[in-house]
């Protein structure tokens, strides 16, 4: 009776210590994923296979510490994640998948990552998860993206990205220079998501919605600046733009008649701080037959507080870190 009983407890040692592990790295391999990835879905992916060949083929050296090993792996599976969506192709706009941001943990978590930023750290927890970043890193290649996220975000050295990417440090700095180029024009604008934006976005979202609900057209013209963008991401399982639609005129009649298609479906509407940012939450309760049950709105400000972008996240695999 001796021997089952002290393999069970071998087992149950074996499977809390596993917890221990995965608790202690979870939340910081998901960031890194979610920011090479920009997919909350993605990123949840990518945690769980890296714990899986965790478990498959441990490092060598297991009295090293664990964490840069799973970074290694994990940076490596959202790369390869990046360039499958990219080499697939996505069905209409693509957006970033929303995260909710209004945790008090999660909130002192990343005042105390920041404070730990070094000289080479750019850009802290809350912007490098605003849309505004995750939608300028499009514009670099997977690795490009993994070297920024390293680099600028997370504040590896040189050496330690060439470690995490199998490549040389020569590779990394150049690839680190040729991603800072393309970020310039995002760097010239840059807009950090701080209290001071959160109102002003907040404010912003207030109008849009009573105009909206009013069916207000001349008072959504004057939120709008002239060259308006609206940008809709359903994954294709809705009804939604194929491609940006670009002008003032023209975002506001889009905008009416989707608010009024809504009105039958009894929507909820909540607003969520969301990447930094407050968001506007609409659940339908009966929603029609191609009509998204859940979306997510938000909005990009000018320098004036005027809306230049408005983002709708319909796709339900996008909104899986949006609570219901």
């Amino acid at each position: 009776m001796l021997a089952p009983r002290s393999r069970v407890s071998r087992e149950t040692e074996g499977r809390d210590e596993l917890d221990a592990l995965y608790r202690a790295h979870r939340r910081y391999l998901w960031r890194l994923a979610y920011r090479i990835t920009g997919d909350a879905a993605e990123a949840d992916d990518v945690v769980q296979e890296a714990f899986a060949r965790f478990l498959a083929g441990p490092p060598a050296d297991l009295g090293a510490p664990l964490r840069p090993w799973l970074a290694r792996v994990a940076t490596n599976l959202a790369v390869d994640a990046l360039r499958r969506r990219r080499r697939r192709g996505y069905p209409g706009a693509w957006l970033p998948a929303p995260v909710e941001s209004g945790d008090e943990a999660d909130v002192a978590e990343n005042r105390a990552d920041d404070a730990s930023e070094g000289p080479e750290s750019r850009y802290g927890l809350r912007e490098s998860v605003s849309f505004a970043f995750l939608l300028a890193l499009e514009a670099l290649t997977p690795r490009q993206r993994a070297v920024v996220v390293l680099r600028d975000v997370l504040d590896y050295s040189a050496r330690e990205v060439a470690a995490a990417l199998g490549a040389s440090e020569e590779s990394v700095r150049i690839l680190h220079h040729r991603a800072r180029r393309a970020l310039a024009g995002y760097d010239r604008a840059r807009c950090v998501p701080d209290a001071a934006l959160a109102q002003r976005t907040r404010a912003a979202l207030d109008a849009l919605m009573g105009c909206l609900a009013r069916q207000d057209a001349r008072g959504l013209e004057a939120l709008l600046v002239t060259d308006a963008r609206t940008v809709t991401d359903a994954g294709g399982e809705y009804t939604a733009l194929r491609e940006p639609m670009v002008g003032r005129a023209r975002v506001v009649r889009f905008l009416l008649q989707a608010a009024l298609a809504r009105r039958d479906g009894r929507p909820r509407v909540a607003v969520r701080s969301v990447n930094g940012l407050p968001a506007v939450v609409i659940d339908l309760t009966r929603p029609a037959r191609r009509q998204a049950p859940r979306t997510v709105l938000r909005c990009e400000l000018d320098a004036e507080g005027r809306i230049r972008e408005v983002h709708a996240v319909l796709a339900p695999r996008k909104l899986v870190a949006v609570r219901a």
